[in-house]
């Protein structure tokens, strides 16, 4: 989907956070991606800075978007269901939170087992090598992100578009988990079963897939736990 340039009938920022927000709906922008700032958005659509800025003010005022100073704007929420989820996952227990995302890895995990196709296996195999040489280079903040990206591409493997937008809404809450078992101890425990969990999808076995995405989550909470208690 591309930008295209306001018409002169309606008012030019709400023009633009309609098209920014039909991106973010389609998936263009997914959840978690920094959007382009707004020299590069003002250019795309021919239109002053002050417009774009009051059209990314609207849709971070709606929770579609997140601002960070210093750092830029990116994706919170797909929709305003998303954006009630987000707040709520935000606002809820950590374990609710584990045990939720326990049962939509689980799901996924089945379905990709079922549906994977050779592209999407081949990219999640792609993210593991990109994860594991992060980890060997000691790179925390691209360990962290392609460990993400790995579980939620097996969700998203499974086919299912409304189970991969819950999970999206996971995305602090999952990053969170991820983030605390970065001891090195808790990691050599943890990556095989990254692999583990990929073989079972690439043999079609949708039990034994569930089975590793729910021992993944639980031995996660459970090194989560018994990090922060030594702390």
């Amino acid at each position: 989907m591309q930008l295209v340039r306001p018409a002169r009938n309606v008012p030019l920022a709400l023009q633009v956070a309609g098209q920014l927000k039909a991106l973010i709906a389609s998936g263009a922008w997914p959840v978690g991606e920094k959007i382009p700032g707004e020299l590069e958005l003002s250019n795309q659509l021919g239109i002053s800075r002050n417009s774009v800025r009051e059209a990314l003010r609207s849709l971070v005022h709606a929770g579609l978007l997140e601002a960070r100073p210093g750092d830029g704007t990116y994706v919170r929420a797909a929709s305003e269901l998303g954006v009630t989820l987000h707040r709520r996952v935000g606002a809820g227990d950590a374990e609710e939170a584990y045990e939720v995302r326990s049962m939509l890895e689980q799901g996924g995990a089945a379905l990709a087992a079922q549906r994977a196709t050779a592209e999407q296996l081949s990219a999640l195999h792609e993210v593991l090598r990109r994860r594991d040489a992060a980890r060997d280079q000691g790179d925390e903040a691209a360990y962290v992100a392609e460990d993400l990206a790995f579980h939620r591409g097996v969700v998203e493997a499974g086919g299912n578009s409304l189970l991969a937008e819950l999970y999206a809404h996971l995305h602090d809450a999952v990053t969170a988990g991820i983030a605390r078992t970065l001891d090195a101890d808790t990691r050599s425990s943890l990556d095989p079963r990254h692999h583990e969990l990929l073989g079972a999808i690439e043999r079609r076995q949708p039990a034994e897939a569930q089975e590793i995405a729910a021992a993944l989550v639980e031995e996660s909470r459970q090194l989560g736990r018994r990090l922060q208690e030594q702390a």
